[in-house]
């Protein structure tokens, strides 16, 4: 009755037609690893005291080896383990590649059976056993638990290939928000106050779903924020929920660092982002490390210079000094974003926090309520536009009774229709 759809199985078939019991791995993730992590231990304690008492004549072989099918490995399955014939080239056609680092590269692919686009996210080919070949099979168990969010970047599937991990993720169209950063330093571009209390809540509410789940993503920055633009007049399910006026979907992407909140061992993300704390291997407090690295992210999209890595100003921003801004921010946005890096964990806000916080619910207040002039607007607009069509109809159909009664007279330029060109402000 347990579920293994998080597991990957490897099947061998020896030349005695002896069938091994399949390879599989445990997510640490899920709570189910718990429970198939005890039926193993049952499974290799089980004695059959009839099989040593017997003298064998009273089993078939083939019982003999069913009772070995059942039993559970010792080893577990590696990126060293795939397939004869390429996943990746039969079922992907791939368009770009569209990002890189230490990681690997991911690439912009079309799937050959539904048309559909994917992110597939292809690593380095790690050594069997390696600190890499961990993270590889880490960011899978994450994004097999955590991948099924609005605001986390949602997951497909992942396989191993010739000794790399391949991950199919969602296709963000938006890229990333150091992306936008980038375009923005170059056109002297800012996103407004109302875009980064957007930002921060938008993340706010993945970091929660995330940290309900007993996990920590311990990597927030602007180059693993996704972005996913929305066309003009579509409909979200989260929308409701979010109630903002915007078009951009913020979600949380490159789970490579994510581990359970209660563990004392973390992989260190980028230093820029990184928690005091952390650094001096107090792991009490995680899911505050992450709130910490939110506050960072929002005033980096907020134009701040770029943050150390060491130093004397690293350890001013550790003392709970916020970066300058090249923008005028309210005293309120400003506290917040403050509070959110103070040097006490404990004082720092929780996720659940951030999306109850009065300062992101009057933007989400305000937002609603522009957007919903803006619709009103639209709707005056649509409404004289829908009678003065409804004139123009009337006008020809008068002209056309009039043609039809006299042989010899023709209409021009009267009762014809206009163009109308309406401003609404």
């Amino acid at each position: 009755g347990l579920s293994l759809s998080n597991t990957v199985l490897f099947f061998t078939v020896d030349s005695g037609r002896r069938r091994h019991a399949p390879l599989v791995n445990f997510n640490p993730f899920t709570p189910d690893s718990l429970l198939i992590q005890s039926a193993t231990q049952q499974r290799n304690n089980r004695k059959r005291p009839h099989c040593i008492a017997s003298s064998g004549e009273d089993m078939e072989a083939s019982d003999v080896e069913d009772e070995k099918e059942i039993l559970p490995p010792s080893k577990r399955v590696t990126m060293m383990q795939s397939n004869m014939m390429s996943r990746y080239a039969s079922e992907f056609l791939e368009l770009e590649r569209i990002g890189c680092g230490q990681f690997g590269a991911v690439y912009k692919c079309v799937k050959r059976l539904d048309g559909c686009l994917y992110a597939i996210k292809r690593s380095k080919k790690p050594l069997a056993g390696s600190v890499d070949e961990q993270n590889a099979l880490r960011e899978v168990y994450a994004h097999a638990v955590l991948g099924q969010h609005r605001h986390v970047v949602r997951y497909y599937s992942a396989w191993a290939e010739e000794g790399h991990m391949l991950i199919q993720n969602e296709y963000c169209n938006g890229g990333t928000l150091s992306d936008v950063m980038a375009d923005n330093a170059q056109r002297h571009a800012r996103l407004s106050e109302l875009e980064l209390k957007d930002l921060l809540l938008q993340v706010a509410r993945g970091l929660k779903y995330i940290h309900s789940m007993s996990l920590v993503h311990m990597d927030i920055k602007p180059s693993n924020i996704f972005i996913s633009r929305k066309s003009v007049g579509s409909c979200d399910e989260g929308d409701d929920e979010d109630g903002l006026n915007t078009n951009v979907v913020y979600k949380i992407g490159d789970l490579g660092h994510v581990t359970q909140a209660s563990n004392h061992q973390v992989e260190e993300g980028d230093s820029r982002y990184l928690a005091n704390e952390v650094l001096q291997e107090d792991c009490s407090n995680l899911a505050k490390a992450d709130i910490f690295a939110l506050a960072l992210t929002v005033v980096s999209a907020a134009g701040a210079e770029p943050l150390p890595r060491n130093g004397d100003a690293w350890h001013e921003i550790r003392r709970g000094k916020l970066p300058a801004v090249p923008q005028v921010l309210s005293p309120e946005f400003l506290s917040l974003l403050t509070l959110m890096i103070d040097p006490d964990p404990t004082c720092r806000p929780s996720a659940t926090d951030l999306i109850r916080h009065p300062v992101l619910l009057t933007a989400t207040k305000s937002s609603a309520d522009q957007l919903r002039v803006e619709n009103n607007a639209l709707k005056c607009k649509n409404a004289l536009l829908e009678r003065e069509l409804q004139k123009a109809q009337l006008a020809r159909g008068s002209a056309g009774q009039k043609g039809n009664s006299s042989s010899t007279s023709r209409l021009i330029g009267k009762m014809m229709s206009r163009s109308v060109s309406l401003n609404i402000f």
